[in-house]
């Protein structure tokens, strides 16, 4: 039996579950206790899974070859079949915890513990890959092998419906932290995004980047790193980033002279930067806050100085290659006018700042992106060209629906690695045996960087970050690193696989929408990015880039990695505003003299500086002299 997903009855399912996530969720958040209803926390969690792990197998077809407007028969009985799990479970919530189910559940939960395990790894493979979900399963199943292993590798071992059971039943697997900070956070946060792109927020970033910075040298660049960094703030997602802002910005940075690759390259890199830029940094943000047990404030406000480097190194290097290139902008009188720009999209800039007002003065961060929301709306509505009928706005809710679904499903099942790890303690072996064995902060740092590199390669940013703040940043803590910093060192060096060959995701969806070769665009990529190389590091050993120290330390630590950011970027291009074409040997002597300005240490920043200084003024001094001669 196959039936199509455009009929009506499906219609009204993809817009009626996102809607019943939406009122339980606020129903949750906001205490409210709808009709005398407030369900406890595993409860509410089963109810989210029930609702929106369902939807993964109507969205998603199980293979790129089935219509994606088909719903096949296997995916009606999964979807059936999730909903009654989980609905089960949350029905028998105060049971479960007053009878120990995750140690002693009677023959149908255990059953039906099993089958859940398996659907949510089939959900993350339709929506991840089999790559993610085989990483999932093999980490899932790690508590029934885990007593055969070596050293710190061995844990606790339990039987295979006892592991089932821990996972399904516990608070510490599907229903650990990635999965309560969906229900806690990540809702409101999406409803946010999906409300500001179908109000017609994508185009007022365009239209504000483009006013402001279109009529400068490299200007369609520049524009493309101004919207990727505001649009990818909120979508969270490189790939689907590249995809939406690439198609305008590319093109235009083409026209303008750039090459196709340098161009892709851009993009890649603003897109990629969209992860670590507040205010939502997608869901590793939320995680981290949950993970650290810190407001959700206080990491935003340490994201912002080493998002504002990455995209500082960007600009920079944009700059300094127009200049080279003799690149102009885009006349005044093709551009939208700012004034113009303010006077219809004002509204998005209000929705902010009560986002931001709920979320630093009054510290109701799982409140606050519904509050904005409604208020964006509800502004909208004033304008025609941005005013929902109930088109727009069940579109607006099923677009929420499949974000909604998708994310619960990996967050889902990076739960089953989590509940492989602490059920078995391997978790915090690991995490101790690596001080141990590692001889040293840098070489852990070395190590962790590496690591988090390579599982970029298959996972999702969010997921890299997750697995390794368990077994991972432990041990960086451990060793005296900053717990805020060792955190934000994975998070950079999970997000650094997408632009980094040989896989760079990001860089060869840029590249597919330029045309040009994928590889030149990776390298190029990396060299545009270089900052997210190297800022983590610095941050480790200097905490106040994350506001982590006095306002002297702070400023004075932004300053000079600024100046040192030039320095190297302009390096990288070849190419001086104030000298113009460098040579090699003064190449090396800035390049030198720049990372000793971004290093923290006021020693090594006083020779960097003064390298500069030197450097310059024999280009200067030289050039005077040839003018006079």
């Amino acid at each position: 039996m196959v039936s199509n997903k455009n009929s009506v009855l499906w219609k009204i399912i993809l817009v009626m579950f996102p809607t019943l996530t939406l009122l339980l969720s606020i129903n949750q958040i906001f205490r409210l206790q709808i009709l005398g209803f407030l369900p406890m926390v595993n409860a509410y969690l089963y109810l989210l899974l029930a609702l929106n792990l369902s939807l993964v197998f109507i969205i998603f077809p199980a293979t790129k070859k089935i219509s994606s407007n088909k719903v096949q028969w296997y995916d009606l009985i999964l979807f059936l079949i999730t909903i009654v799990i989980n609905i089960y479970f949350a029905f028998n919530a105060e049971v479960m915890i007053f009878k120990a189910w995750e140690y002693y559940a009677p023959m149908l939960p255990s059953i039906l513990s099993v089958m859940l395990w398996i659907i949510v790894i089939e959900g993350v493979r339709r929506t991840n890959g089999k790559v993610v979900a085989i990483f999932c399963l093999v980490f899932s199943l790690y508590p029934i092998y885990a007593g055969y292993l070596p050293s710190f590798l061995n844990g606790q071992s339990f039987d295979f419906i006892s592991a089932s059971r821990m996972h399904i039943l516990s608070i510490n697997s599907i229903l650990g932290i990635p999965t309560q900070v969906v229900g806690t956070l990540l809702v409101g946060f999406m409803l946010f995004g999906v409300v500001l792109q179908y109000t017609g927020g994508g185009k007022f970033f365009m239209d504000f980047a483009m006013s402001t910075c279109g009529h400068v040298r490299g200007g369609p660049a520049k524009v493309a790193v101004i919207s990727s960094a505001l649009f990818g703030s909120l979508s969270g997602s490189a790939i689907s980033n590249v995809i939406t802002s690439g198609t305008v910005t590319i093109p235009a940075m083409k026209k303008t002279g750039y090459k196709d690759y340098y161009a892709a390259a851009i993009e890649a890199c603003a897109s990629t930067g969209g992860t670590i830029m507040p205010p939502v940094m997608g869901a590793a943000a939320f995680v981290m806050a949950s993970f650290l047990n810190t407001a959700y404030a206080t990491i935003v406000t340490a994201a912002i100085l080493p998002s504002l480097l990455f995209y500082l190194g960007l600009f920079f290097q944009i700059d300094a290659y127009a200049l080279k290139k003799g690149f102009k902008g885009i006349e005044k009188d093709q551009l939208p006018k700012l004034s113009t720009t303010f006077k219809t999209g004002w509204y998005y800039v209000l929705s902010f700042v009560v986002l931001f007002y709920f979320i630093f003065a009054l510290r109701m961060e799982s409140r606050a992106p519904f509050i904005a929301s409604v208020i964006l709306i509800g502004l909208a509505m004033i304008r025609k060209e941005t005013r929902s009928n109930m088109k727009t706005f069940s579109e607006l809710i099923a677009e929420f629906g499949k974000l909604m679904a998708s994310l619960t499903s990996i967050l889902t099942a990076v739960g089953l690695i989590i509940g492989g790890l602490m059920i078995t303690g391997v978790a915090l072996a690991f995490s101790r045996e690596l001080v141990h064995l590692v001889d040293g902060a840098f070489q852990l740092l070395l190590a962790g960087a590496i690591t988090s590199f390579i599982l970029g390669f298959g996972l999702t940013s969010t997921a890299v970050y997750i697995l390794l703040s368990i077994v991972l940043a432990p041990a960086l803590v451990r060793i005296g690193i900053d717990p805020l910093a060792a955190h934000f060192f994975i998070l950079y060096w999970g997000i650094l696989s997408f632009i980094t060959p040989p896989v760079a995701l990001a860089s060869y969806a840029a590249a597919g929408v330029a045309g040009s070769d994928p590889t030149k665009t990776g390298f190029t990529a990396m060299r545009l990015g270089f900052v997210s190389y190297v800022i983590p590091f610095i941050f480790v050993y200097n905490p106040a880039l994350l506001f982590q120290g006095t306002p002297f330390e702070i400023v004075y630590s932004f300053i000079t990695a600024v100046m040192g950011i030039y320095i190297v970027s302009v390096v990288f291009e070849g190419f001086s505003p104030v000298i113009g074409e460098l040579p090699m040997f003064k190449r090396i002597m800035l390049a030198f003299a720049g990372f000793l300005l971004i290093f923290p240490m006021m020693q090594m920043n006083l020779v960097g500086a003064l390298i500069c200084i030197v450097t310059y003024a024999t280009s200067y001094w030289s050039t005077r002299q040839s003018l006079q001669g």
